[in-house]
Order: C-alpha cells, then structure tokens, then sequence
C-alpha cells in the first residue's frame, strides 16, 4: 500500500486533529492538545493559527458556525479523520514490529 504523502503528521497536528474531534475555538484547541499530550505537547498561538491555515487548505478541518461572532470554531472534517486513522495504523505498526523485535 502506498503511503498518504501528507503522512506522517507532525506530532501538533496530529492532536489538533484528535482535538477537533468535537467543535473548538483556538485557546480551547491548545488547552485540549496540552490535555491530550500529557503536557508534552504546548502550542504558542502563532503555531496553532499557522497549522489551522494548513489544515483548512488541506481540508482536514473547516469551519463552524458558532453563537460567538469573536471566536472561529472549527471540526475535524471526513477527510481528516482518515489521514488521523491512517497515521494511527501507521504508528501501530511501527509499535507492534518495535515490541516484536525487542522481545
């Protein structure tokens, strides 16, 4: 099988993907990434606003309507949770051959 040529995904991207899973506006998305990073992983605003814009070009994510005018929400969209799930199977194998080749 040949490899996504967007793969693989940065470490950021991959959890602004996952936190995008549900609708979020920007500081919520670096809170959420933090939180799913164990902390590993903390975004300066200039990084995440520079990623959103790559990924809605990309169309990974898009935009949604929200009640507050002030903040741009955004959601994962079809096409980004396949490239999150083909990075996750990507990563699994490399685990699965790692654990197989330590024993």
């Amino acid at each position: 099988m040949k490899r996504d040529k967007h793969l693989p995904l940065t470490e950021t991207v991959y959890y602004i993907l996952l936190a995008l899973k549900e609708p979020a506006h920007g500081y919520l998305i670096m809170q959420k990434v933090e939180e799913l990073s164990g902390g590993q992983v903390r975004m300066a605003a200039g990084t995440l606003y520079g990623a959103v814009e790559n990924l809605l070009k990309l169309q990974f994510i898009e935009p949604v309507a929200s009640e507050d005018s002030r903040r741009k929400v955004y959601v994962i969209t079809a096409q980004g949770m396949d490239i999150l799930r083909l990075d996750f199977e990507r990563m699994n194998h490399m685990i699965e051959v790692t654990k197989a080749a330590l024993r």
